[in-house]
Formats: structure tokens, sequence, C-alpha cells
């Protein structure tokens, strides 16, 4: 069902507020770099290692196993929330570096996604 002209320029006018107020926001999964499942998994299998590792030297008094725990949860962590670069495919091409992007609504961007997302089922 198609949006009434007043909700679309209520949704235009919430996406403008958005981008002005959150820009940080919205602007955050934008470029070729986005969260690895991968390194998420790989990262929590880290903190729960450097956790348990962190437990053990506390037990045992051994600071030293304690502090080895502790960096090694910290570099988890790390790795679990650093972006990893996205490889182009072959035939997609690629932006001019001064180049402007192109401009797409939020409501554009999101229709891409959902019949991207239509088409891959």
């Amino acid at each position: 069902m198609p949006l009434s002209e007043q909700e679309q320029r209520m949704l235009d006018e919430m996406e403008r507020h958005l981008m002005s107020n959150d820009a940080d926001v919205v602007s955050a999964p934008q470029g070729d770099r986005v969260l690895s499942y991968r390194n998420i998994v790989y990262g929590a299998i880290l903190v729960l290692a450097g956790l348990g590792g962190l437990i053990v030297g506390l037990s045992t008094q051994l600071i030293v196993v304690g502090v080895i725990g502790f960096v090694v949860m910290l570099g988890g962590v790390v790795l679990a929330v650093t972006p990893t670069k996205v490889a182009r495919p072959a035939s997609e091409p690629r932006e001019k570096a001064g180049a402007t992007p192109r401009s797409t609504s939020f409501m554009d961007r999101m229709n891409d996604r959902w019949d991207r997302r239509q088409d891959g089922s």
C-alpha cells in the first residue's frame, strides 16, 4: 500500500531530521567496510577464553595469568567490533576518487535493500 502525500512528507522530514542530528549513526555502515560474522564469532571465542583465563588467574592468585586473560578478552572485543573491507565484484564499476556519490533518499535505499532481499530468498 503506497504512502499518502502527507505520510511521505512526514517521512522525508524525519529522514532530514535524522540526517542532520544523528549523522554519525546514519553514516556508520556507509562505504565498503562492514562487520564480519567470522570476526564476531572469533572475537566472542577469544572473549570467553580470556574470561576463563582471568577467572583462573584470580582463583589461583597468578596475576600474570589474569592479565593475559584480560588482554585476550580485550583483543577479542577489538576483533569482534573492527569492520573489514568488502571485496567488490569485478563487474561492478568502481567510483572515481573525485566523483561525487549518487544521491538517493533513505527510502530508495531501503526499497533497494528490500528488493535485493526478496530476490535472494
